[in-house]
């Protein structure tokens, strides 16, 4: 089975989806087969993908409503190596439809551990998700079936205040739904190294997380704005700017962390 990864954060606008679509790309042009799940009503992940609103004709949400199955969701994108599986505006409504369902905290879970075959046929290194800003039913989801977790962390104040919340959600899951949840890394984006508040943040950031923080920090970068525009991941729009560079580190760090897991649980 896959490495399951969700990348997560309850505040929008902390560079989440950035982060999942670059980590999916950059893990596809090191020839690991990367699935994205696109788990955020918003969409934003498929967008960055190039995948059109028209081409969303299956999405998560007809796979979590067992309308479709899981071989008829996965979508193909440009990058070679990257699948999608993409969401749209219908999955916003999903909460409400499976209210009474003692088990839609499983919903995902169990799809992906009964497309064992699928999963193997396409042999996927990785399951990237993206989860949407908040607390929701469908991140909760995300981390029951979540091997470990990437949450990007936006250099201020409140975005780190968050963060505490965020913590403690993940230690109600481990305790009750997923005992092997763990972050694998926690990465700081939007940094501006000439603020003195970035640097603040980072400091305590890294006092209190320890080596659970990644080296590398992600600027601010018009090119990581643009990128989406295009439908493209900011490492295959401009391979040289200060985004892509950073992406890059930050894709080289999460695979040594991998490692580091691998021999563990050897």
């Amino acid at each position: 089975m896959p490495r399951i990864i969700s990348v997560i954060n309850q505040k929008g606008g902390v560079g989440k989806t950035t982060t999942a679509i670059n980590l999916a790309a950059g893990l596809a042009l090191k020839n690991f087969k990367v699935l994205l799940i696109d788990l955020d009503p918003q969409g934003n992940a498929s967008t960055g993908v190039g995948i059109t609103q028209s081409e969303r004709e299956k999405s998560i949400y007809d796979l979590l409503i067992k309308k479709d199955s899981f071989a008829e969701c996965i979508k193909k994108t440009k990058i070679e190596n990257l699948s999608i599986i993409p969401a749209n505006a219908e999955l916003s409504g999903l909460e409400t439809e499976v209210a009474n369902n003692s088990q839609k905290a499983f919903l995902l879970k169990n799809i992906i551990d009964g497309s064992e075959n699928i999963l193997e046929k396409e042999k996927f290194s990785y399951i990237i998700i993206d989860c949407p800003p908040s607390l929701s039913l469908l991140t909760i989801m995300s981390l029951v079936i979540s091997h470990s977790l990437v949450v990007p962390l936006q250099a201020e104040f409140f975005a780190l205040e968050g963060l505490s919340q965020l913590v403690k959600t993940i230690d109600r899951i481990k305790i009750n739904l997923n005992p092997n949840l763990e972050i694998q890394g926690i990465v700081l984006t939007m940094y501006d190294k000439r603020n003195k508040l970035c640097a603040d943040v980072e400091k305590e950031g890294r006092n209190f997380f320890g080596n659970k923080v990644y080296s590398v920090n992600i600027p601010r970068n018009v090119r990581i704005s643009e990128a989406p525009s295009f439908g493209m991941p900011v490492i295959l729009y401009d391979k040289y700017c200060a985004g892509s560079l950073a992406y890059n580190q930050f894709v080289e760090e999460f695979l040594v962390r991998e490692n580091l897991q691998e021999k563990k649980v050897a």
